[in-house]
């Protein structure tokens, strides 16, 4: 996503009062988004961490933050795209271009293809940003650029850039919606082929989610939660709000800790585990085998706490096992700085969730920059790591206790393929269907697929590409 550095001074090199002279008069909210998408670019920040952060300390509110969020989260969804017209539109690959201007062509090519703002506005604005911190030169290559971009619309710059459609299905909808190809093709594996369940899929993780928040269980109930957030009850999960609009961190009960923000997927991953059979009675041992960043060990703790059980969180990090004792803090939940793969846990667990480290290709609408950062490079090792912890914790788990096993991904590599692995090593164990279970009472099960595993999807269930499966050890 980046280009060499060339053609402008560096920030280190700018007198700070000259810089805010310059800036004075730029609009705010394509300032912010700039600014994100450069961090994003030179450091690999997380635009989701990064901008409300900027918004917060640079008092951007209502509309302006409403703008900034949709320029800075569309643009990092759509930058491999962006990148190809642009580089038509330059007459060189985008890789050649200095990437602080780089950065502001991105913003203005998003506006101009993939909104309703006006071309003069996008393209002045634009411009605007480059003069305040290049000079006029840098600036009237931007103006030059962004107008012939202008001169097509998106779906013209798709019919002149993508592969056709009749040689090349995959990399035709690929382009169009914003995704490498190699996610495509993994998506299309996923989905069994189909081109218009591919295209459904690429469609719905090419569009900006809304908020879901979680209940905490015995702090507050969904519906309290609705009625003070302004929100809409969810479909799946019975502690789920959906929050259309708002900064869910400016909520009091997100603050004290009685709700969270959580995608439903990620819910029913931890409904399923508190809610799976077991085969002899529940002695109260649960076990978060990956607890990180601790969303789902909040979820489990609170169930734990009203079953009256315990549930122990292994991290391997020792900063974030500290937020995750943050998140916790009151309910039954011990936190262990540990590998999962040798966590020195006493076996014996009634129930076992194993959330494993993935490529999080499930979650790429939510982490926009995410989808140009991975690799397929990323997935072998992966793979084994979730192989290793899956193992370690069916040797944890009792006779008739249960083990869900899921990932932020629909990777075939990642998710069943990882279940039929282990179980080929593990005779003692079998798969249990786990829709009913992810299911409840909310969900007829048979929508949730042909079992025995679950995978959900943006364009079916509206939540993240969650992969979950049920294993029991006889």
């Amino acid at each position: 996503m980046s280009g060499p550095q060339r053609g402008s001074r560096r920030p280190q090199d700018r007198k700070p009062q000259d810089k805010k002279l310059r800036d004075k008069d730029a609009d705010p909210a394509r300032t912010v988004a700039r600014d994100v998408l450069r961090a994003v670019r030179e450091r690999d920040a997380y635009a989701n961490l990064l901008l409300p952060q900027l918004l917060r300390e640079r008092r951007i509110t209502g509309r302006d933050a409403a703008l900034a969020t949709e320029l800075t989260y569309g643009t990092a969804r759509s930058a491999g795209m962006l990148d190809q017209v642009i580089a038509a539109a330059a007459g060189r690959p985008a890789t050649e271009i200095d990437g602080t201007l780089l950065d502001v062509l991105r913003l203005g090519a998003y506006q101009l293809l993939r909104t309703r703002i006006g071309a003069h506005a996008a393209v002045s604005t634009s411009v605007d940003l480059v003069r305040s911190e290049n000079g006029m030169g840098p600036a009237g290559f931007v103006n030059a650029v962004l107008r012939k971009v202008s001169q097509k619309s998106e779906q013209l710059w798709i019919d002149q850039l993508a592969p056709p459609i009749t040689d090349d299905l995959i990399g035709h909808l690929a382009f169009a919606y914003a995704h490498p190809r190699w996610i495509a093709e993994v998506f299309s594996d996923a989905l069994g082929g189909r081109a218009g369940e591919l295209q459904a899929a690429l469609a719905a993780d090419d569009e900006r989610p809304i908020v879901h928040l979680v209940a905490r269980p015995g702090q507050i109930t969904a519906e309290e939660l609705a009625l003070i957030s302004g929100g809409d009850m969810g479909r799946w999960s019975p502690y789920c709000v959906y929050l259309p609009e708002g900064d869910p961190g400016k909520l009091d009960a997100v603050r004290e800790g009685f709700a969270g923000v959580q995608d439903e997927g990620s819910q029913l991953v931890a409904l399923t585990v508190e809610r799976a059979a077991l085969d002899g009675d529940d002695t109260g041992r649960w076990l978060d085998l990956c607890a990180g960043p601790g969303g789902k060990a909040a979820l489990l703790g609170s169930l734990a706490d009203l079953a009256g059980a315990t549930l122990d969180a292994v991290e391997i990090s020792e900063h974030r096992a500290e937020l995750i004792s943050k998140v916790v803090d009151g309910l039954p939940v011990t936190v262990h700085v540990a590998d999962g793969r040798d966590s020195g846990l006493e076996p014996g667990y009634d129930r076992i969730l194993v959330d494993a480290p993935c490529s999080g290709l499930g979650s790429l609408r939510r982490r926009p920059e995410a989808r140009w950062r991975r690799s397929p490079g990323d997935v072998p090792e992966l793979v084994e790591l979730q192989k290793q912890l899956l193992s370690e914790a069916l040797r944890l788990v009792r006779p008739g206790g249960v083990v869900v096993y899921s990932t932020c991904s629909p990777h075939p590599a990642e998710t069943t393929e990882v279940i039929e692995s282990v179980l080929a090593e593990h005779p003692e164990v079998t798969q249990v269907d786990a829709r009913p279970f992810a299911a409840g009472d909310l969900i007829d099960p048979e929508t949730l697929g042909t079992g025995p595993h679950v995978q959900l999807w943006p364009h079916r269930q509206d939540t993240d590409a969650m992969f979950l499966a049920v294993l029991r050890r006889s």
